[in-house]
């Protein structure tokens, strides 16, 4: 088996610097947008578990007795974790695969 080594590409095989830097900017674009989605997200989602969960705990006996400060803000974290992770993943990905078929001509 032949090992292909980075020096053995010819001059118009090797990637330019300036298509690096247009990959490294698009890919800094790409995660900032996941970034903005995501904490829109999150933001969005931390409203829509708090008021179920603290109304939850003063009208439920059960939750009133079983579901202390710290159980409360646990809750309502992991939802908003789960949600700007998910949000942000699903974000970059979207942008990555309509941009992987846009082959950037120089």
């Amino acid at each position: 088996m032949a090992k292909h080594n980075v020096a053995d590409k010819s001059p118009l095989e090797r990637p330019s610097l300036a298509s690096l830097d247009q990959k490294l900017a698009f890919a800094k674009r790409c995660s900032h947008e996941g970034v903005v989605a995501g904490a829109k997200a999150a933001a969005f989602a931390s409203i829509a578990t708090t008021v179920p969960t603290l109304a939850s705990v003063r009208m439920l006996p059960w939750a009133k007795a079983n579901l202390n400060h710290t159980a409360q803000a646990l809750i309502i974290s992991i939802v908003t974790g789960a949600a700007f992770f998910v949000v942000a993943d699903k974000t970059v990905l979207a942008a990555a695969r309509k941009n992987s078929f846009n082959e950037p001509s120089n």
